[in-house]
C-alpha cells in the first residue's frame, strides 16, 4: 500500500519517573520506571540506573504512582443527546443545534480525556436535521490542529438502510433532513462516499435491531448480505475501516462474509459463530457498561420509555453470558462501551471492573484498553504500549489497577494525563491542572432554565 510518512519535529526532552510500569505487554510490572521522552516520541524505557536521563531533561517525578499507557475506548458517541446537560435527552433532541451539540461533544470528549482516556473512537450520530459526520470530524480535526485541547479521536460515520436501528435513535414520527440512510447496494455506496468525503475515518453500519431504541427487536435483520457487502467495500477501496453493528448470530455471519475490521457489541451467540468469529481474527468490542443497571437507572432518570427499559434489562444476562464465552474461546476484544446517553462520560473506566468481575485477568482489562485497542484501530505502531519510538501516551495513576481496577474510575486518582509527550492533566500534590475545570453537576440543566 502507498504510504505518506510524516516528518516529525523534535522537541523537548522530557523523563517520566514511577513506582512502577505497567507497560501494555501483559509482563511483570517495571519496579522504578525511567521513561525519556523526545518531543512527541518515548526516546527509552527502563529502570532507574540503567536508564541515562540526559542534561537538562524536564524531570517528571511520579513518586509513588503507576505508570501505564493512556487508555482508549473504541466505541463511544460523544454527540449522544446531553444525558450530561438535558435533564430529559427526548427533549434534547429537538431543542438542540448540531452547532451546539458539536460543542457538547468536545466537552464530553474532554471529559474523557481528563479520565484517562487519550483516544476515542466515536461512531456516530444522527440527528432529525442530518448526520453528524461533519461536526464530529470538525471536532477531531481543531484538537489534531491544537485550537482546543482534547483526546485523539477516530470518526465514524453512520451508514445505515431506512427504519434501522441506528435510524431509530431517533423517534420514528420524526421529520429526516438530509442524505442520512439509503437502501439498496448503490444508494448506501453514495451514502459511504458521502460520509467518507466528510472525513470519517470508520464506515459504521448495523447489520441488526439493537437495544437502546424504541419499538424495535434485537433480532430484525438490518440489511442483506449485498448492501453490507457494498459498504465494507466502500471503506476499504479508500483505505479506511468497516465496523458492524450486530446483536445476532446471523448478524456476525454476513459481518464476517463481507469482510468487517471489527464487530461492534456482544449480545447474543451460538457456538458456531464464536469459533468462527475467533477464527477470524476480527476485532470485537462488548460494550457492557451499556448494559448494567446502573446504566439503565440513568436512562430511567432521562425519561427513557419502559419498552427500551425493559429491553435492557432483558439483554443483560445473554450479554455477560456471552462475554465470558468469547473470552474463553480466544476472541479478539477491545475496550467499547457504547456510552452515550449512559451512564456519564469520563465514566469510561467502568467498563473495565466488568471485564474483571466476568474473568478476565485485570492485566487482560487493561490490555483491551491499551495494545488491544491500539490493534483495533491499527495504530499498534505508535500506540497502547510504553516503549521506544511509540506516541508518549502516559497516565500515572494512585493505586495498583492490578490489584483493584477501580483505582482507574476516580478523578483524583488519574494524577497525570500525557498525550504526544506533553502533560494535559496533573493533579499531584502542589499541582492543579486539569482539562475541564467544572465538576459534574455543576453546569447548568438547560431545561431548567
Amino acid at each position: 500500500m502507498f504510504e505518506i510518512k510524516e516528518v516529525e519535529a523534535k522537541g523537548p526532552t522530557k523523563v517520566i519517573t514511577g513506582a512502577t510500569l505497567i507497560d501494555g505487554n501483559g509482563g511483570k510490572p517495571l519496579a522504578n520506571p525511567v521513561i525519556v521522552i523526545e518531543g512527541r516520541r518515548i526516546k527509552a524505557v527502563g529502570q532507574k540506573g540503567k536508564v541515562k536521563i540526559p542534561p537538562r531533561a524536564e524531570v517528571i517525578d511520579c513518586k509513588g504512582l503507576t505508570l501505564m499507557p493512556g487508555m482508549m475506548d473504541c466505541h463511544l458517541h460523544t454527540m449522544m443527546f446531553n444525558c450530561l446537560t438535558f435533564h430529559n435527552y427526548r427533549v434534547a433532541q429537538w431543542e438542540i443545534t448540531p452547532e451546539l451539540q458539536q460543542m457538547y461533544g468536545l466537552f464530553h470528549a474532554q471529559l474523557c480525556f481528563d479520565m484517562g482516556f487519550t483516544t476515542l473512537r466515536d461512531l456516530g450520530l444522527n440527528t432529525y436535521r442530518g448526520l453528524l459526520t461533519p461536526h464530529l470530524c470538525a471536532v477531531r480535526d481543531s484538537i489534531n490542529a491544537g485550537v482546543v485541547e482534547g483526546p485523539r479521536m477516530f470518526i465514524g460515520g453512520f451508514t445505515t438502510i431506512t427504519g434501522s436501528h441506528l435510524d431509530l435513535i431517533q423517534p420514528r414520527a420524526a421529520q429526516r433532513l438530509g442524505f442520512q440512510t439509503a437502501d439498496g447496494p448503490w444508494e448506501l455506496r453514495k451514502l459511504a462516499r458521502t460520509n467518507l468525503l466528510a472525513g470519517c475515518d470508520v464506515v459504521k453500519t448495523c447489520a441488526t435491531g439493537g437495544g437502546g431504541t424504541d419499538k424495535e427487536e434485537p433480532d430484525i435483520r438490518n440489511m442483506t448480505q449485498e448492501e453490507i457487502n457494498a459498504i465494507v467495500d466502500e471503506a476499504h477501496a479508500f483505505h479506511k475501516v468497516a465496523a458492524v453493528h450486530c446483536f445476532t448470530p446471523n448478524g456476525h455471519r454476513m459481518a464476517l462474509e463481507a469482510g468487517a475490521d471489527t464487530i461492534e457489541h456482544m449480545v447474543f451467540h451460538d457456538e458456531e459463530v464464536i469459533d468462527m468469529i475467533a477464527d477470524s481474527h476480527v476485532w470485537m468490542t462488548p460494550t457492557l457498561l451499556h448494559r448494567t443497571d446502573r446504566a439503565i437507572n440513568t436512562r430511567k432518570e432521562q425519561g427513557t420509555s419502559m419498552f427500551v427499559i425493559n429491553k435492557m434489562k432483558a439483554l443483560q444476562p445473554y450479554c455477560f453470558d456471552t462475554f465470558q464465552k468469547m473470552h474463553k474461546a480466544g476472541v479478539k476484544i477491545a475496550m467499547g462501551t457504547d456510552m452515550g446517553f449512559d451512564p456519564e462520560m469520563g465514566a469510561n473506566a467502568c467498563e473495565l471492573e466488568i471485564y474483571v468481575k466476568l474473568g478476565m485477568k485485570p492485566m487482560e482489562a487493561i490490555q483491551t484498553a491499551t495494545k488491544n485497542a491500539a490493534h483495533l484501530l491499527k495504530m499498534e505502531r505508535d500506540l497502547g504500549t510504553v516503549e521506544a519510538g511509540k506516541f508518549a501516551d502516559i497516565i500515572a495513576v494512585k493505586g495498583d489497577p492490578l490489584k483493584d481496577i477501580r483505582v482507574l474510575q476516580e478523578k483524583k486518582n488519574i494524577q497525570i494525563v500525557m498525550k504526544e509527550g506533553r502533560v494535559y492533566a496533573d493533579r499531584r500534590a502542589g499541582h492543579n491542572m486539569n482539562v475541564v475545570n467544572v465538576n459534574p453537576g455543576e453546569w447548568k440543566m438547560i431545561d431548567y432554565l
